[in-house]
């Protein structure tokens, strides 16, 4: 069809030069002169979904002159220009005689006709002064079928394949209705989710965005429902964050601009303990548009963890440690979001938002303990309980400014963007140990927790991006984050007899302030067939920590110095080549950071589980990885395609976890801390080096309009070079995973049929076991299912049942072995959950704030 209409509009052009004296009547006498005067003006703009909001490429654009005839009948309309618009909605039509009434039409398959009357000013007519008319942004209008305002146009994939960024339809997702992001996250290709749900894109912690932005959001405190896509960038280029060396995970919040008032309302009950409900809400009137969305969500979770350790003297076994433990955790947040844009003209639009999250968690846990001699027999046994109430309040305000400039494709985005919130966490602690007898081995150990901490980070940001020719661009921008965060946390003895409390070494009251200004400037252009684009960032980051107690001072500085230069630097070079109409390849390279985090850095032992506490490194360092990719990207005519991505990084000093026993200093540092003698010590080092090279495939195959498949496998071999105090923690190892989503449609001619539009979807994923410096991470596997049937006419309304881990597998597991310890450790949720959403869609395109009469006798229209 691309190929009709360029042939279809080349003819156009060649027919008004070649056969002028043919195909067009004759031009008067009146207008010949006119003609003569000068033939330099231009006339250009630029073609605008209005839904989407998105540039539309290969519109019909047709310029037409109002022309008498030489029979006396009047003016007609003679075609003088056509084109179609460029992949970025962009026209121009150069040499435009300035007559004095000229029409614009464009047309698109899909979109209603537009058409507008214009001239040039009164001096570009009489003078020979080439003009340019600026027609600004033409915004067209799809054509749809009208139900109460709500809009039908044709259906996308779950997944649209790039080769530099993947875009994932969150309502494509039938098993995530109702729940978190954390649940979308496991349905998306290249994307693995641990029972906590941590995140991983191929291997690596990304970088989490919300509407492009930091965030201090955890993904299970944001709503699904909320979520409009999910963009995944897994080499960054040097117009992002420098510190995204593990890739972007970029979540698009649900905002349409569609005119009244739309919205959507979901309701969600299930088991364990789960509740939620969801409202999305807009309104688009003249040049305001107002949103809001709220949410509430409620679930329990129970999850079981088991430890086996030895205990090993000289590498032989010593002793044994074994326990077993169960945790009910209820999880509780309410959140509200509202806003508004303001379109000041054509060009110009100002955007301002608020975002509230309150969440209210809890959390027991019960520990069983027993200790074994070298030849297994039981010594003594323990019973371990905690209880743990945590709180947050999150804000989120933002204001956007973007400015689009007559020259299409040339534009201005300003952003000041401020999160802050406070945490409030209280626990207690108590620990009991026992002989086999049952008379008590010393003293209960209780201990009293209690801390707070508050957080606010700035992020201001402009970018500016400027076509230089149809294919070359060039962008730039500056950028500037602070973050201060303050904390305070105190842990108490409690004397079992007369309750006093002696204050442990263990409390920590510390702040630290984290900055990072950047500047970047990326040029865009094409050298014969290959398409190319090289970037610089360069960043000054620098990390302030104090222990308030102590004084003591821990942080960075990049680059601390001029010789340091490189370490600010981080250049990006894409290169692409069209192989055919449906065929590209692209190899990209890029330099990243990953900056050591607060708890990373900071020397606060964690104790909430005995057997495995946790403290951070100040000596820590940024690792520095260097990224290089291979793409190769192919269309299918029924709308299938693959991407088969070969990649490799390098990085230096990678930031891993290391353990080790905890000394007989610190334990007794620790004494009435209700810590286990033998606990094992988690921290983090700079290892000397760590390569990975893999290979990722990805099929989006639609076997018909109802039925289609998405399989995805990654397979990566990782080595680590790594050594602690002449100890040799160097490992290597093969790992893969795979993840397949079908997805069936039930359609009949019978529109009253219960079958009727009753969709259904299974996932599955699948990982191998994973080396660490000191062992490795157990193999995991899942399923879940959904079915969704669509209600009410024209599918106002969505019924959905979804099962999560259909076969109760998921579990996280860890194999550490060394020369002091061999440890297997094991947790399982109470994953598998079930959930039925009920979806409503409501619209109205008339609706109105205000009184239309009114308004007309204001107007003097009745």
């Amino acid at each position: 069809m691309r190929y009709i209409y360029l042939f279809i509009v080349s003819i156009l052009f060649i027919l008004p030069d070649s056969f002028a004296q043919i195909d067009r009547e004759p031009l008067p006498s009146g207008d010949a002169d006119v003609l003569q005067i000068n033939s330099g003006n231009r006339v250009y703009g630029k073609v605008i979904d209005i839904q989407k909001n998105k540039s539309v490429e290969d519109a019909s654009v047709q310029l037409f002159a109002k022309i008498n005839s030489i029979d006396n009948n009047g003016a007609k309309d003679s075609l003088i220009a056509a084109m179609l618009t460029k992949p970025n909605g962009e026209f121009n039509f150069e040499k435009v005689s300035p007559f004095k009434n000229l029409k614009l039409v464009i047309s698109a398959v899909g979109y209603g006709e537009y058409k507008k009357d214009f001239t040039f000013a009164p001096q570009a007519v009489d003078s020979e002064a080439a003009a340019m008319k600026d027609l600004g942004n033409v915004v067209l209008s799809r054509e749809h079928e009208r139900l109460e305002g709500i809009t039908i146009v044709a259906d996308r994939p779950a997944l649209r394949m790039g080769i530099d960024k993947k875009i994932f339809e969150v309502d494509k997702s039938l098993t995530s209705k109702g729940g978190t992001a954390v649940d979308l996250m496991k349905n998306i290709p290249s994307v693995s989710v641990d029972v906590d749900g941590n995140v991983e894109l191929r291997n690596s912690s990304p970088t989490i965005f919300v509407d492009g932005r930091p965030t201090i959001l955890t993904l299970d405190q944001i709503p699904s429902d909320n979520i409009d896509r999910i963009e995944l960038i897994t080499n960054p280029s040097a117009k992002y964050d420098a510190s995204s060396s593990g890739g972007i995970i970029n979540i698009i919040l649900k905002k349409n601009k569609r005119n009244g008032f739309n919205g959507l309302v979901s309701v969600s009950g299930g088991t364990p303990g789960i509740f939620s409900s969801n409202a999305n809400l807009n309104l688009r009137q003249g040049k305001l548009n107002f949103f809001l969305s709220g949410n509430y969500n409620n679930s329990e979770n129970e999850s079981n963890g088991k430890s086996f350790r030895q205990n090993k003297v000289d590498g032989v076994t010593e002793n044994y440690f074994d326990q077993y433990s169960i945790s009910d955790r209820k999880r509780e947040f309410t959140s509200v979001r509202f806003g508004l844009d303001y379109f000041v003209d054509n060009r110009n639009t100002i955007t301002i938002s608020q975002g509230i999250v309150r969440g209210r968690f809890k959390n027991n846990e019960q520990q069983s303990q027993q200790y074994f001699n070298r030849g297994k027999i039981m010594e003594r046994y323990g019973d371990r309980t905690s209880d743990g109430r945590f709180q947050f309040d999150r804000n989120n305000t933002q204001l956007n400014f973007t400015h689009k400039f007559p020259e299409g494709g040339k534009e201005l985005n300003a952003s000041v963007n401020l999160n802050y919130g406070n945490v409030k966490d209280n626990s207690g602690i108590l620990n009991t140990f026992y002989l086999t007898d049952g008379t008590l081995y010393g003293d209960p150990n209780r201990v009293r927790n209690e801390g707070a901490n508050d957080n606010n980070q700035l992020t201001a940001k402009i970018d500016f991006e400027n076509p230089l020719g149809e294919d070359r661009k060039l962008e730039t921008g500056l950028r500037s984050y602070i973050n201060n965060y303050k904390s305070y946390f105190n842990s108490f003895s409690v004397d079992n007899g007369n309750g006093s409390e002696t204050k442990l070494p263990l409390s920590n009251n510390y702040k630290y302030t984290e900055m990072v200004h950047a500047a970047y400037i990326t040029y865009t252009g094409k050298l014969n067939s290959i398409g190319y684009q090289i970037g610089l960032r360069g960043e000054y980051s620098k990390f302030d920590g104090t222990l308030i107690d102590s004084a003591k001072k821990f942080g960075y500085e990049y680059p601390g110095s001029v010789k340091n230069l490189w370490d600010a630097l981080f250049p990006s070079l894409y290169l692409s080549k069209k192989i055919s109409e449906s065929e590209e390849i692209q190899l990209n390279y890029s330099r990243r950071v990953r900056r050591p985090n607060f708890w990373q850095l900071n020397p606060f032992i964690d104790i909430n589980d005995p057997l495995n506490i946790q403290q951070g490194n100040p000596g820590l360092k940024p690792e520095f990885r260097n990224s290089l990719e291979f793409n190769y990207s192919k269309n299918f005519k029924n709308n299938s395609n693959f991407l088969a991505v070969i990649y490799f990084r390098s990085v230096q000093g990678d930031i891993t976890r290391y353990s080790d026993t905890i000394s007989t200093k610190q334990f007794a540092q620790l004494h009435n801390s209700a810590v286990d003698p033998n606990a094992i010590l988690n921290t983090f080092i700079n290892s000397k080096s760590a390569n990975r090279a893999g290979l990722e495939l990805t099929l989006q195959q639609k076997f018909s309009k109802n039925f289609d498949i998405t399989p995805s496998a990654n397979f990566s071999y990782r080595k680590v070079n790594a050594n602690v105090n002449d100890l040799n923690l160097s490992n290597e190892g093969f790992d893969w995973n795979t993840k397949l989503t079908a997805n069936y449609k039930i359609t009949t001619s019978d529109e009253s049929s219960l079958f009727n539009k009753l969709g259904f979807q299974l996932t599955g994923q699948y990982e191998s076991p994973r080396v660490l410096p000191q062992g490795k991470r157990f193999e995991q596997y899942s399923a879940d299912f959904a079915m969704k049937k669509d209600l009410f006419k024209k599918d106002k309304g969505s019924l959905t049942f979804s099962v999560n881990d259909i076969f109760n597998t998921r579990r996280y597991g860890v194999i550490y072995d060394t020369d002091e310890f061999y440890q297997e450790s094991f947790r399982r949720p109470r994953a598998r959950t079930f959930r039925i959403t009920f979806s409503y869609k409501f619209g109205n395109a008339d609706f109105s704030l205000f009184n239309k009469k009114r308004d007309n006798r204001t107007t003097g229209e009745e």
